[in-house]
């Protein structure tokens, strides 16, 4: 029996070892793709100086040892949909997309070669289909201040155009690859609270009422985004410098968080309404086996019992 109990203890610590070490391989890796992203346009762009590039690597450091420990830990307490495949992998394509696009078309000013010279064409195509009046490439262009030239006017343009138009494809596929796949499937574990961290069961009121709540207010913010922060901008400087808006640096992660933003907050309206649709799925079924077992036959076996004992 001692020699079981080992064998036992010995195979349990070999799983929790072994568990581990994938987790801690899994978020190695996740880690090393966010540093990746960050250091992206510093060695695309040319003439980065070494004051940039330590500056860049800090933060990319700090960036990845938050992914690792958020992801080797068993509870997160920030990022959310841990485990819920292909949110965080759509949205970090979509981001990675858009740094990559930008850093080629921003490099083709000083270094051109023939792949930025075809990227930047088709951004200057898109540029100009998406610049229409009350369009976010249009506001966009309106952030600059008056002084702004015509040709930082078209860096803008062609910069925003497709940064918008990867984020409408990612959107797109996001919402195809959810109807394809099922997402959050009813038939495996999806656990609410692991994948939504920042989210607070206890709050108050009904869970499924709250969720989509904030699926409604997700969605809201993220499709007036666009058009409500250019505005503000201009409101409240009344444009900006346009040298400063341009630089390389500058003009790759402003644009990048404008059309990554609300393409992230439309995505996480309808992950979080679809998961307001399981959540009512499975207490719906809940309730109907608890009906069932309920029914009106285990009544009269109940009265019977009672008159057996009454005799």
């Amino acid at each position: 029996m001692r020699d079981g109990i080992r064998i036992r203890l010995g195979s349990s610590a070999d799983s929790a070892a072994r568990l581990w070490l994938n987790r801690a391989t899994s978020s190695a890796v996740r880690a090393f793709l966010v540093m990746i992203l960050i250091v992206l346009p510093s060695v695309i762009l040319p003439g980065i100086g070494t004051d940039t590039k330590q500056i860049v690597a800090l933060v990319a450091l700090f960036a990845g040892g938050l992914v690792f420990f958020e992801y080797n830990a068993i509870y997160p307490s920030l990022i959310e949909f841990r485990d819920g495949a292909p949110y965080n992998r759509i949205r970090y394509l979509m981001l990675l997309a858009i740094v990559l696009l930008l850093s080629v078309i921003v490099a083709d000013r000083e270094d051109p070669t023939t792949v930025s010279r075809l990227i930047r064409a088709l951004g200057d195509v898109v540029g100009g289909a998406l610049d229409f009046p009350y369009s976010p490439v249009r506001l966009a262009t309106l952030m600059l201040s008056d002084s702004s030239s015509a040709d930082q006017v078209q860096d803008i343009r062609t910069a925003a155009g497709m940064a918008y138009l990867v984020s409408l494809l990612s959107l797109a596929i996001f919402v195809i690859v959810l109807k394809m796949v099922g997402w959050p499937s009813t038939k495996s574990a999806f656990n609410v609270w692991v994948n939504l961290p920042t989210f607070e069961p206890t709050a108050g009121g009904d869970v499924v009422d709250r969720l989509e709540r904030d699926s409604r207010l997700n969605l809201a913010v993220g499709f007036l985004l666009p058009f409500v922060v250019p505005a503000l901008i201009v409101l409240l400087t009344s444009g900006l410098p346009a040298d400063t808006v341009t630089a390389p640096q500058t003009l790759i992660w402003t644009v990048a968080a404008l059309a990554y933003l609300p393409a992230s907050l439309l995505m996480r309206g309808v992950a979080m309404g679809r998961i307001a649709d399981m959540v009512r799925t499975k207490r719906d079924l809940k309730l109907a086996e608890e009906a069932a077992l309920a029914r009106p036959g285990d009544d009269r076996l109940l009265a019977d019992d009672d008159e057996d004992d009454d005799l």
